[in-house]
């Protein structure tokens, strides 16, 4: 049997190393596509028509850091984790607990909520991408940042959080 050199020109394309990396995908648009319900105070909601919450200014912070702008995209509960998992959205943040049923359909950031253990949702094989959301995640817990986001927007309380 011959081996064909177009093959060989075929070969990089039908690995699965071949497609790009979500971190090259949130650079090249220049944000940070994050779903949300809006409809959760403190965590995320509407207050008139401007989005606000714990999460809401996690994200611009994470983008933030990131280099990136956030793009916030409203949605329910129902398309939120399958957006994650098609790649209408790069992560949710919507105070989801890191189950270990969604760890096998997801990655995850560290989490940037210890009690209940909340963290951050996307597609599953993009290290660089975690990597990367993870650094922007220490940098916002090691300023202050986030400690002084708790503390607006809950004031030691712990609120109730949603299994998805």
């Amino acid at each position: 049997m011959r081996f064909s050199p177009g093959l060989v020109l075929l070969l990089p394309l039908l690995s699965p190393l071949a497609h790009a990396e979500l971190i090259d995908d949130v650079f090249d648009r220049g944000e940070l596509r994050i779903a949300l319900e809006a409809n959760t105070p403190p965590f995320n909601f509407k207050d008139g028509d401007k989005l606000t919450g714990f999460e809401v200014e996690l994200g611009e912070q994470l983008a933030k850091e990131m280099d990136v702008r956030p793009s916030f995209i409203t949605t329910d509960e129902a398309d939120m984790l399958p957006g994650v998992e098609s790649g209408k959205y790069d992560v949710a943040i919507n105070h989801i607990a890191m189950t270990a049923e969604l760890q096998h359909r997801f990655d995850f950031s560290e989490p940037y909520k210890k009690t209940p253990e909340l963290a951050i949702p996307f597609q599953k094989g993009n290290p660089a991408f975690k990597s990367s959301l993870d650094k922007a995640l220490q940098h916002v817990k090691a300023d202050g940042r986030l400690k002084a986001l708790t503390q607006k927007w809950f004031e030691g309380d712990t609120p109730v959080v949603k299994t998805q």
